[in-house]
C-alpha cells in the first residue's frame, strides 16, 4: 500500500483538495466525483462530504493509497476549537 504524509499549511484542508494536491486525482472535480462515489475513507469510515475539513492526525484511504494529514512543518500543530 502506497503511504504518504501531507503537511497542511493552515488549520485544515478540504478533502477534494487533498486528493488533488497529493496527485491521487488530476483535478478537484475528479476528487469530488471520487468522494461522491463512496470510494474515499477518512479514519476508516466512508466519507461522502466532498469538502470535509481534514485536520492533522486524520488518515485518508483511497483504494490502496493512504494519506496521513500532518501538522504544518516547522510550526505548531493546527489547533481545533477555541484557544
Amino acid at each position: 500500500m502506497p503511504r504518504m504524509k501531507f503537511a497542511i499549511n493552515g488549520e485544515y484542508i478540504e478533502l477534494h483538495n487533498l486528493l488533488k494536491v497529493t496527485g491521487v486525482v488530476d483535478s478537484g472535480g475528479a476528487g469530488k466525483a471520487l468522494v461522491a462515489e463512496g470510494d474515499v475513507k477518512v479514519d476508516g469510515k466512508t466519507e461522502l462530504r466532498k469538502t470535509a475539513k481534514l485536520r492533522p492526525g486524520q488518515v485518508v484511504r483511497v483504494g490502496d493509497v493512504e494519506i496521513r494529514v500532518m501538522p504544518p512543518e516547522g510550526g505548531e500543530p493546527a489547533r481545533v476549537g477555541k484557544v
